[in-house]
């Protein structure tokens, strides 16, 4: 090459080549192979190279029928990073893909650029620190077996997805003919889940001046929903004093938690309220339920109290009369006398002085 004359795209290289012999490079032309076997058009090549005091940078742009690609060739210098021209490479059309629960998902892993003909493919599923197979020795293995294959030559396809199937996906790609063997690619799958009908509690009747607290909680939904408080189909905002329409209420609202507090509820606190837990993957309310508050009547309290005692002191004071007049006192008869027990048989006679007696007939024997 130093005694040729420099043509072209590649002048400057060949610049820095007679400047540097000892810099060499090999560029590789040659087809792509496409994901059906065939060869896409042969790819059109340039170079550029950048000179900057000791250093050389180069770096090729690829054209094909789907674009342009740059990447700097490896080795200029020894250390310096670049890419290597006959290697394995992936790409995906979609990294992050977001699906809602029950649908199908394609998880995209594309060969851009390899010589080898029969890659072999793996699928990997890691999810709370484990890895386990998705694809591998040519068949799905695990929980996707039966609702999931191979789409094209290296992508996945899954049917009927589930909560569970969130977590992150590799592909491997093994070219056994390529000088960079391996590559993989790493796809996040995102499952959303509609939220279910919240569960609310709302107290039924408060007093005025009292605090309450209205709760709204929905265990389902992924990603974690929202929620939002509304009193007779008005939403509430996260804090009273925020909005002049309530500035006759108290509360605080948690949209994170569910949670609506009312620190001292008024009269005008009183209506229907429900709830909507809400995420990207769809809403859901809770019945109505209504809440009262009710003005406490202290005068009333009062004179009930007071009637109470009144009505306790009167039974006090008539118990402690008829103690006094005895009433509650057994008294029994002095001259009363209480016969003896009698033998079968015998007859008693009293006479006038107290014991003495005497027989009214013969004693039986």
């Amino acid at each position: 090459m130093r005694g040729e004359r420099a043509r072209g795209p590649s002048a400057a290289l060949d610049m820095a080549l007679r400047r540097r012999p000892a810099l060499a490079l090999l560029l590789l032309l040659r087809g792509v192979q496409k994901s059906d076997g065939g060869l896409s058009r042969r790819q059109q090549l340039t170079s550029t190279l950048a000179l900057e005091g000791e250093k050389a940078s180069f770096s090729v742009s690829i054209g094909t029928d789907e674009g342009w690609d740059v990447c700097p060739v490896h080795p200029v210098f020894p250390g310096e990073a670049g890419c290597l021209l006959g290697a394995v490479n992936l790409k995906s059309s979609n990294r992050n893909p977001v699906v809602q629960e029950f649908e199908s998902v394609e998880l995209s892993c594309i060969i851009t650029d390899s010589q080898t003909s029969d890659p072999r493919i793996e699928w990997k599923k890691i999810q709370d620190a484990q890895t386990t197979y998705v694809y591998f020795d040519n068949k799905i293995q695990g929980d996707l077996a039966g609702r999931a294959e191979l789409l094209g030559k290296t992508s996945l396809k899954i049917w009927n997805v589930t909560r569970t199937d969130s977590a992150l996906y590799r592909c491997e790609v093994v070219a056994r003919d390529d000088h960079k063997e391996i590559d993989e690619i790493v796809i996040e799958l995102t499952v959303q889940v509609k939220p279910v009908s919240p569960v609310c509690r709302v107290p039924r009747a408060v007093p005025a001046g009292k605090a309450a607290t209205l709760t709204c909680q929905e265990g389902e939904g992924s990603p974690r929903p929202r929620y939002s408080w509304y009193r007779d189909d008005v939403p509430l905002p996260t804090d009273s004093r925020a909005n002049p329409r309530f500035r006759n209420s108290s509360f605080l609202f948690d949209a994170e938690t569910g949670t609506l507090v009312f620190s001292a509820v008024h009269k005008e606190d009183s209506g229907r309220y429900y709830c909507i837990a809400s995420n990207d993957a769809g809403s859901a309310r809770c019945e109505e339920q209504e809440m009262e508050v009710y003005d406490l009547n202290i005068g009333g309290i009062i004179g009930g109290v007071l009637v109470v005692l009144a009505v306790l002191a009167l039974i006090t004071a008539g118990i402690c009369c008829a103690y006094r007049r005895g009433y509650f006192i057994n008294k029994q008869d002095g001259d009363s006398y209480k016969n003896p027990g009698r033998p079968d048989g015998v007859n008693y006679i009293r006479t006038d002085e107290e014991g003495d007696f005497r027989h009214k007939s013969s004693f039986v024997i």
